[in-house]
C-alpha cells in the first residue's frame, strides 16, 4: 500500500487541486505516494464511488467545488468513511466575499471560460495582424468588422483595440488609383465602418509621418489637395457601400471603439 494517495475531486479540471498536492507531498519525504484527479465531478453518485475507492487507501481529499451541496456532501462522506477532506475554495471565497460585500457566482468552470476568452483575444489579435492595411481581401470576408478610409484615419490601432475586445478586425485602406477589392461591396453593411477626418488633421499627422520617415514634408503624401481628393473618394466608396461612417478627427481612439462597438451590439440585436 502507498504512503498516500491523494485525491483530488474538482467541477471543474482540477489543476488547482493537483498542483497544491504536488506541491505540498513534495514536502515530505515518502516511499510512495499518488495523486487521483477526478476533474467534472457535478454529482453525489461520482463522489460515492470515489469515496467507495478512497477509502480503500491511506488516503486524503482535496476539492475545488463550488456548488455548496455537492461541498457539504463530500465533507459528509468523509466523515462517515474515515476520509480528511480539504475544502480550497470557501474560506478563500468567503475572504473575498467579506471584503467586497458580494457573494461568489458558485458557478464551474469559470476560470476555463476566462482562458477561453484569452485564447478569443490572441486570436482576434493575430487575425487584425494579418488582414493589416488591405493585405488580403480574404479577411474581408471573415472579419466581424471591417475598417474602410484613407491614410492615417486610425485604421490600425482601432484593428488592435478592437481585437483587444475580441473582435476579429480587417482594415482596407482606400486609395484613388486602386481598386477597392469586390469583397468590400459584398459584405453586409452593417458590418463595415467608413473612417474619415478634416483634411488638416490628416496634413498634421501625414506631415510626422513623413519627419519620422527622414522624408520632405513637401510630398504630395502631405499634400491638401492631394488629402482632399482622397477624402473625397472615400466618402464616395463609402456612400456606395452604405456603411455607417465616422469622423475621427476629434475622437480619441477608444471614443472612436466604443461608438463601432454599440453598432456592433445593435447589429447582433
Amino acid at each position: 500500500m502507498k504512503d498516500i494517495v491523494v485525491y483530488v475531486i474538482s467541477d471543474s479540471i482540477g489543476e488547482t487541486g493537483e498542483m497544491l498536492a504536488k506541491a505540498t507531498l513534495s514536502q515530505f519525504e515518502l516511499e510512495s505516494s499518488e495523486i487521483r484527479k477526478f476533474p467534472y465531478i457535478i454529482s453525489e453518485e461520482q463522489i460515492v464511488e470515489i469515496i467507495r475507492e478512497a477509502e480503500r487507501e491511506n488516503s486524503v481529499i482535496l476539492f475545488t467545488v463550488v456548488l455548496k451541496e455537492l461541498k457539504d456532501f463530500i465533507i459528509q462522506e468523509g466523515k462517515k468513511h474515515n476520509i480528511p477532506t480539504i475544502d480550497l475554495m470557501t474560506d478563500t471565497m468567503n475572504a473575498i466575499s467579506n471584503v467586497v460585500k458580494n457573494e461568489p457566482k458558485r458557478e464551474s468552470g469559470l476560470i476555463r471560460k476566462l482562458d477561453e476568452n484569452y485564447f478569443k483575444k490572441v486570436e482576434a489579435v493575430e487575425f487584425a495582424v494579418k488582414y493589416d492595411d488591405g493585405k488580403n481581401s480574404r479577411g474581408i470576408k471573415e472579419a466581424d468588422i471591417v475598417l474602410i478610409g484613407i491614410s492615417r484615419t486610425s485604421k490600425t490601432p482601432l484593428s488592435m483595440y478592437l481585437a483587444h475586445k475580441n473582435y476579429k478586425v480587417a482594415n482596407v485602406p482606400l486609395v484613388p488609383e486602386v481598386e477597392p477589392p469586390i469583397e468590400l461591396f459584398k459584405k453586409d453593411k452593417n458590418q463595415v465602418i467608413g473612417l474619415i477626418s478634416t483634411t488638416e488633421k490628416i496634413n498634421t499627422i501625414r506631415q510626422e509621418r513623413l519627419k519620422a520617415l527622414g522624408l520632405d514634408n513637401s510630398a504630395s503624401y502631405a499634400d491638401t489637395i492631394r488629402i482632399e481628393e482622397e477624402l473625397k473618394y472615400s466618402k464616395e466608396i463609402m456612400e456606395k457601400i452604405g456603411c455607417y461612417v465616422i469622423d475621427v478627427s476629434n475622437k480619441a481612439i477608444e471614443e472612436t471603439a466604443g461608438i463601432i462597438i454599440s453598432k456592433m451590439e445593435e447589429y447582433k440585436k
